[in-house]
């Protein structure tokens, strides 16, 4: 948000130039990121924490100036003529007693109406308009004023200024004036031509399902129950705390002002914007909390400058409806604690100035001055504890003046379980290149049933949230894949091509009631980063073809795979092609160690690459970090070299596609040959004289003996069995 330093300094005499405020406001929370323009014209670009709605406006950042420099706070004192109180103090009273809703409604009809005509009428007699709350639960209050004889024209030229300054377009003197007021002291207001509001009251209540209202954007919108209107005798003129109704708003041809400033209960209104797809400025702040007790004063600045401006008069005072008081709890303070925490010695005198400054009233407890009670001040909702008190003095005692020291602990210090494993599959993954990212742990549910991984089982009841920021991250993460897509993605969108990444963490599920969350870890890699980390490296050659290419850099990425597999003990690690539907069907892999699916690994399909918008082939290998970490680390063990020779033979064979490497390798290591030492695939070939459907394979075997050599006959025994085992799978051996 943007506020103007010119503006800040109308409530309190800033002894410093914008720059030195800018960076005190940082200091003690109130972010100031950026700064424009210059002189009257200068601009802080802030960042206000969501849960300091009271510092989202002018005079709350000139609050913060006075506790920073100890200048007092200049009062927003509207300048109204006098008008009597009678009626403001007999709504009041009325007010306080509990309100019945009302259980029985008319029939409504949708026969078309004829607009209402209107009464321009200046008399300033005392105005009578009532105001009926339904709900006090959810509109504990509500202060309405009237003004008549208003005149609809430009604003002033101050007010257009500060307006523009702030990016908030100039309407009519009536609107800005409730625009002005929204950030200069931060509440929400309305304004509506009160000769369009039917049977002269205003009833705050739920929509009736079915009802329609249509907004100030033109939108016709549908309401329900849930919803929470302004509405006048016959029909809703408001959505409460987000956006006003169009046909009571005003126009050149409006007379008569009712102003309307309310207290709406947060998550009522948060559910509203959300449910209508609306944002506003207003229901930002309603979500967030507003101030109880600024609900006159706002309606009374607001009268004020549309009288300064368009002229007309008061026929009343404010009409203040309270249905519920919202007082907050007082809190005890310590100042023992506060010392425990912040390890400093503040003394009592201290945090007296410092919370008086920021608006709490404190009384002492005790003749020693130890503790307090303290009052909160109605704008700051966000204090509830007494940590939060303590947070308020640090913050303005001043972080830096605290020494740095380490927190006192007498117990022992322990690694988490995992945490040398985790350490070893880190470094080999920074050692092959690849940069650790950290993505969001929220997906959309899309993403959550598309991305459903082998390498986990049976999937989990995805985890969804109560109160998502959107629809694309609605529930909790069931896998790492999409965070790692979006941000190869990201990376690629900006130019980058050689791109590796990796990141640990965990993923959320509900099995049988109970929540879980498995450790995962997750590789991503563009088809040129792999390429470039092959032998040979550079671009990527598809002079045999863009396929052949690919496949070569997905061999690549396989090995990275078993490179970080290999720091686990195993007996055997084997791969099978029945991986996830996202992944390619012929350039991917499931990891199977011991017989328990640990990683799955490839190409992502090319259509979901295409639905991503991914401008390169990448890969990607999700590891289930639970059942790898089940194994022990593969221990450094030393072997002297061998001091006899070693013997090779090489076999050609001829096998059936569907023939694969694990299997011709599971056959040849249960004849147990004690002395095979190795036993590879040296050569593939396909085509030529190779019938379709087949393809020819040199397999080699390493023999060799730690007690002595080797005979010609043992060898040949072997390689006999061998030749046999290979027939068995339906291998043709190859003699030329």
């Amino acid at each position: 948000m943007k506020i103007s330093p010119q503006w800040v300094r109308d409530f309190v005499d800033v002894p410093v130039d914008d720059q030195r405020l800018a960076e005190d406001l940082t200091a003690v929370g109130i972010a100031v990121e950026g700064i424009s323009g210059s002189g009257a014209r200068t601009v802080f670009e802030m960042e206000i924490g969501t849960n300091r709605p009271d510092a989202m406006n002018h005079y709350g950042v000139a609050r913060e100036a006075s506790a920073i420099y100890e200048l007092p706070l200049k009062p927003s004192q509207p300048k109204l003529p006098g008008t009597p109180r009678s009626q403001a103090q007999h709504q009041s009273k009325a007010a306080t007693a509990p309100l019945e809703r009302s259980t029985s409604k008319k029939k409504q009809t949708s026969a078309a109406k004829p607009a209402p005509k209107r009464d321009h009428s200046n008399t300033p007699a005392a105005v009578s308009f009532p105001i009926h709350i339904e709900d006090p639960e959810l509109c504990p209050r509500f202060s309405a004023r009237v003004v008549r004889g208003v005149t609809i024209k430009k604003s002033p030229e101050k007010v257009v200024h500060r307006l523009g300054l702030l990016d908030q377009r100039a309407i009519n003197n009536a609107v800005d004036a409730t625009n002005y007021v929204l950030w200069e002291i931060g509440k929400p207001t309305h304004v509506f031509d009160m000769d369009l509001l039917e049977g002269g009251k205003i009833i705050v209540r739920r929509a009736s399902n079915g009802e329609t209202l249509k907004t100030l954007d033109g939108v016709e919108r549908k309401l329900t129950e849930e919803d929470l209107v302004v509405a006048d005798a016959k029909k809703p003129v408001g959505l409460a705390g987000v956006m006003g109704g169009f046909d009571t708003m005003i126009t050149d041809k409006t007379r008569n002002v009712l102003i309307e400033s309310a207290w709406w209960d947060p998550v009522t209104i948060r559910k509203a914007s959300r449910r209508h797809g609306i944002h506003t400025d207003a229901s930002h702040r309603f979500e967030r909390g507003a101030d109880f007790e600024s609900t006159v004063v706002s309606c009374d600045r607001v009268a004020d400058l549309i009288l300064e401006s368009g002229g007309g008069q008061l026929p009343g005072d404010v009409i203040d409806v309270v249905g519920k008081m919202m007082d907050q709890a007082p809190i005890a303070l310590h100042v023992s604690e506060v010392r425990r925490i912040l390890g400093e010695k503040v003394g009592a005198s201290e945090i007296f100035r410092i919370l008086k400054r920021l608006g709490f009233t404190l009384i002492p407890a005790g003749q020693e001055r130890e503790e307090f009670t303290v009052h909160i001040p109605s704008w700051r909702l966000d204090v509830e504890r007494e940590i939060d008190l303590i947070e308020e003095i640090a913050r303005l005692h001043g972080y830096d003046k605290f020494q740095n020291t380490l927190p006192a602990y007498s117990g022992a210090v322990t690694e988490p379980p995992d945490a040398a494993k985790d350490r070893t599959l880190r470094t080999r993954a920074l050692a092959l290149g690849y940069n650790e990212a950290v993505s969001l742990t929220f997906i959309s549910h899309a993403d959550a049933e598309r991305f459903l991984s082998h390498c986990s089982g049976s999937s989990p009841a995805v985890l969804e949230l109560e109160n998502p920021l959107s629809e694309e991250a609605s529930v909790m993460r069931t896998s790492m894949a999409p965070g790692m897509l979006d941000m190869l993605g990201w990376n690629l969108n900006r130019g980058a091509e050689n791109v590796r990444l990796f990141e640990m963490g965990t993923v959320y599920g509900v099995t049988d009631g109970v929540r879980v969350e498995p450790k995962r870890a997750c590789l991503g890699a563009t088809v040129v980063a792999v390429k470039n980390s092959l032998p040979g490296g550079g671009v990527l050659d598809v002079s045999q073809g863009e396929g052949a290419a690919v496949a070569e850099a997905f061999r690549g990425f396989k090995g990275d795979v078993e490179n970080l597999l290999a720091a686990f003990e195993c007996e055997a690690l084997i791969y099978d092609r029945q991986t996830a539907e996202y992944f390619h069907p012929e350039r991917s892999a499931l990891a199977w160690m011991d017989g328990t699916v640990v990683a799955q690994f490839g190409q992502v399909h090319p259509e979901v690459a295409a639905v991503r918008k991914l401008r390169q082939d990448v890969f990607l290998a999700e590891i289930d970090l639970q059942k790898l970490y089940a194994r022990d680390l593969r221990q450094v063990r030393f072997v002297p070299l061998p001091k006899y020779p070693a013997v090779e033979r090489d076999f050609s064979f001829v096998f059936e596609d569907g023939v694969s490497f694990e299997q011709i390798d599971q056959a040849v290591r249960a004849l147990r040959v004690n002395d095979l030492r190795s036993f590879v695939p040296a050569e593939i070939f396909r085509g030529g004289a190779i019938a379709a459907g087949k393809y020819s394979i040199l397999l080699r075997a390493t023999f060799q003996s730690a007690e002595r050599t080797l005979r010609e006959d043992e060898v040949a025994a072997w390689s006999g069995r061998i030749v046999t085992a290979l027939q068995g799978l339906g291998g043709v051996q190859r003699r030329e």
